[in-house]
């Protein structure tokens, strides 16, 4: 259920996990993600990596949040959510780290299946690309 991905045009592997999860989720390159996300960044006066910022770029695209249900907060893992989201396509927001889960794979740079996610953005509406 994961595997890795690594859009990164240098292969870093540091810092850009949010650039790296809007890049899977819209199926865009990172230079594309990366403006995007610098962009609402930079008119929000904030980080790129502040949840706001990224968040705006997949609010933009038709993404809603959704907030795990804080039934089991240390028991319900991100290779829970795979299991239980085998179709479409996510981005999960954990304590420092997010991540995109396509068609109940998680994709990243490491296996954060064992991470607790936290909130996750989903798209109601599906294509054969997984965007519209």
């Amino acid at each position: 259920m994961w595997k890795f991905y690594n859009p990164n045009p240098v292969a870093a592997r540091e810092e850009d996990c949010a650039i790296r999860a809007v890049c899977a989720a819209l199926g865009i390159e990172w230079d594309e993600a990366f403006d995007m996300i610098a962009q609402n960044a930079k008119q929000m006066g904030a980080m790129m990596h502040n949840n706001a910022a990224w968040g705006s770029v997949l609010r933009q695209h038709g993404f809603t949040k959704k907030i795990i249900p804080n039934s089991c907060p240390d028991c319900y893992s991100a290779e829970d959510f795979c299991i239980d989201h085998p179709t479409g396509v996510y981005i999960l927001g954990f304590d420092g780290h997010t991540a995109c889960v396509r068609g109940g794979v998680l994709l990243d740079t490491w296996n954060s299946l064992d991470e607790l996610p936290i909130f996750y953005w989903s798209k109601e509406r599906m294509t054969r690309n997984g965007l519209e």
